[in-house]
């Protein structure tokens, strides 16, 4: 069994944290297939399935903001992944650098 079929055998889509190279921060979640990891091996850019528009999606195709792939991990589950990237602008569609801004106070 490949790597890939490993990761997707609970399911057809799994979560993927997006996580910058340099400072480590947290930019962003977003979801997965098998065929939106395998371009995003062969691209080195960072693809997602939108659960809204129910299609494949390149980070950065309309904005110019693409997620450029250094390092990719499978938790210890083998149900969800991390991706190191190198951002080339904002990562979130409001324009702000993560889309982990909104704290909730405790």
């Amino acid at each position: 069994m490949s790597d890939l079929e490993r990761l997707f055998q609970k399911g057809t889509l799994i979560p993927v944290v997006i996580q910058d190279a340099e400072s480590r921060e947290v930019l962003m979640l977003g979801f997965t297939n098998k065929d939106a990891v395998e371009r995003t091996i062969e691209t080195k850019t960072a693809w997602f399935w939108s659960r809204s528009r129910q299609k494949l999606w390149n980070k950065g195709e309309t904005s110019g903001n693409f997620l450029h792939v250094k390092e990719v991990y499978a938790d210890c589950d083998a149900d969800s992944l991390l991706y190191i990237c190198v951002p080339d602008g904002p990562t979130c569609h409001t324009g702000a650098r993560s889309c982990f801004f909104d704290r909730i106070e405790l």
